[in-house]
């Protein structure tokens, strides 16, 4: 499932920094990902064992966050819209749910295939 789609964005990386993650409050964010209920959402993307296929977990991991990104993109649309016609605040307010509903895991999915990243280095590494 080595795709064009799939070569141009399994890369993305907007936020490089560890600490600008931090200052954003990414970490945040991943512990409410992790202890709540979200951490039902998305099955695929967790390493539940060591025997676990590292590049299938971070091929679902790229197929995630473009979703939420696409879907970031789609409600920023729709957000400028109404704050243009109707409302800024009701602008303002779809576009702060958007951004902790779609950037933020977005934004997590980076961070954590910079992680898998590193394990599957050390996977081929030691094979």
């Amino acid at each position: 499932m080595e795709s064009g789609y799939y070569q141009r964005y399994s890369n993305l990386n907007f936020i490089k920094s560890k600490k600008l993650n931090k200052s954003i409050g990414l970490a945040q964010f991943k512990w409410m990902v992790k202890n709540t209920f979200f951490k039902f959402f998305n099955q695929k993307i967790q390493l539940k064992n060591k025997s676990v296929d590292l590049c299938e977990i971070r091929q679902e991991m790229t197929i995630a966050e473009i979703s939420h990104l696409f879907g970031f993109i789609f409600v920023t649309v729709f957000a400028l819209y109404k704050a243009i016609s109707d409302s800024y605040l009701f602008g303002l307010t779809i576009m702060m749910v958007n951004v902790f509903l779609n950037l933020y895991p977005s934004l997590l999915q980076q961070e954590n295939k910079r992680r898998i990243d590193k394990l599957i280095k050390r996977q081929h590494n030691t094979e």
